[in-house]
């Protein structure tokens, strides 16, 4: 797979207003100083942090951080740790209150697939805030993969609590055909990989979730990589990304989306009222036989109320009110970069195509954004909604790599299949 680099040319001339700011500010390091309150509860049952500016005056403004996919096996719902720390150790609390922002973010009253519960609880915590402190001048709603979706969805239905949003690697332009990727995923494995996973690829058995990075791990890792040509040939089939230049990355693809299938399915049964995957009348390419593939590759039918649910509460409609900018790797395994311009002409049918902004990060990896990287999102969204750039950048981004990437726009580490 490739990726499209912006074309739009409001798009181009923000980054590059963005771009000059954060680079000048490179070689001071990160303002990670924040102020948090001790946890609380909302009245959803779910947890809140807030953390307001320590090092800086707080601006007025208030960024709330909507979180990613968690296990329906963590236990009792509370705030993700690892999600508040982007893959470069940068803070994220630290960087926004480095920033002069509040920061606030909460666990969601459930795990699992929580985004109905996600969408209220972050319009839930701008209350909690509001109370604590005061209202806010501006609310921005960041999110990441689960949480990009919620931002989304939570922007178009609440543009009198949110100014605006910043939804990254999130499933915003087809929840029922990300359903059915994953889905698709686990029958080809099946089917190029038979008798490997107990189950099936709408009931997986609780000893799979259980003895998951103990035993299945080890044991799909070395049977893709004993069969390069069955392993090339589900990729192909699947069209999931991976990055040609690290083989790695293959065996990472099948790991990152079997889990999905292992640790989703059955709490999204249950969350959605019926099973949702449906491949009933899909015709699968790109294996060196498709007939004999299509013939015995496993057909599994929705149920209509799963797919009901669906259409209510967790499609997007692309209809804005306030800016949403989008941030997706273009070589994203899990959510793929798809999702981008399916989100792109749902706001162009809509009329809300001014509205809406896409920055595609040429890499490979699933939310594999750093500091630098997530604050142009986030300066783009700032300039959408408040005609200004951000201040106090020269404590917020550090690397010297900024420097060298920011001025040509080179946003790729590696190529993307």
């Amino acid at each position: 797979m490739t990726g499209h680099r912006p074309t739009c040319w409001r798009e181009v001339r923000w980054v590059l207003a963005l771009a000059v700011p954060l680079v000048a500010a490179a070689s001071t390091g990160f303002a990670q100083s924040s102020q948090c309150d001790p946890d609380e509860t909302q009245p959803s049952g779910a947890v809140t942090r807030i953390c307001m500016p320590a090092a800086v005056p707080w601006n007025g403004d208030l960024v709330v951080f909507a979180h990613g996919y968690v296990s329906p096996t963590a236990g009792a719902p509370a705030i993700p740790e690892d999600q508040l720390t982007l893959p470069d150790g940068t803070s994220l609390p630290g960087i926004v209150n480095g920033l002069g922002f509040a920061f606030a973010t909460t666990s969601y009253s459930k795990n699992g697939l929580a985004i109905v519960e996600g969408v209220r609880d972050v319009r839930e915590v701008v209350d909690v805030f509001t109370t604590s402190q005061r209202a806010p001048d501006h609310v921005y709603l960041v999110g990441a993969s689960e949480g990009g979706i919620v931002t989304a969805l939570a922007v178009e239905q609440a543009p009198e609590v949110f100014s605006g949003g910043l939804a990254a690697c999130g499933p915003v332009g087809d929840f029922r055909r990300q359903i059915n990727y994953w889905g698709d995923f686990r029958v080809l494995f099946d089917y190029y990989f038979p008798h490997m996973l107990p189950g099936t690829a709408v009931n997986v058995p609780p000893e799979v979730l259980a003895r998951w990075d103990s035993y299945y791990v080890p044991l799909i890792s070395a049977a893709v990589a004993s069969r390069p040509a069955a392993l090339d040939a589900l990729l192909r089939v699947s069209r999931a990304p991976f990055d040609p230049a690290d083989a790695k990355t293959k065996v990472e693809t099948v790991i990152g989306l079997l889990w999905y299938n292992a640790f989703a399915t059955r709490d999204g049964i249950a969350t959605l009222g019926g099973q949702p995957f449906d491949n009933s009348t899909r015709f699968y390419t790109g294996s060196g036989n498709d007939f004999l593939l299509n013939l015995r590759v496993k057909r599994y039918r929705a149920d209509l109320r799963a797919l009901q649910a669906i259409e209510a509460d967790y499609q997007t409609s692309g209809r804005l009110a306030r800016p949403l900018v989008t941030l997706h790797t273009t070589g994203d395994p899990i959510i793929p970069y798809w999702h981008e311009p399916r989100y792109a002409l749902k706001a162009l049918v809509a009329g809300s195509g001014l509205l809406h902004a896409n920055l595609p990060v040429f890499r490979y990896g699933h939310c594999r954004f750093d500091a630098a990287q997530a604050l142009i999102g986030f300066g783009l969204l700032v300039l959408e909604v408040q005609f200004q750039e951000l201040l106090n950048t020269e404590g917020a981004v550090t690397a010297a790599s900024v420097e060298q990437r920011y001025p040509t726009l080179a946003w790729t580490d590696r190529p993307t299949h």
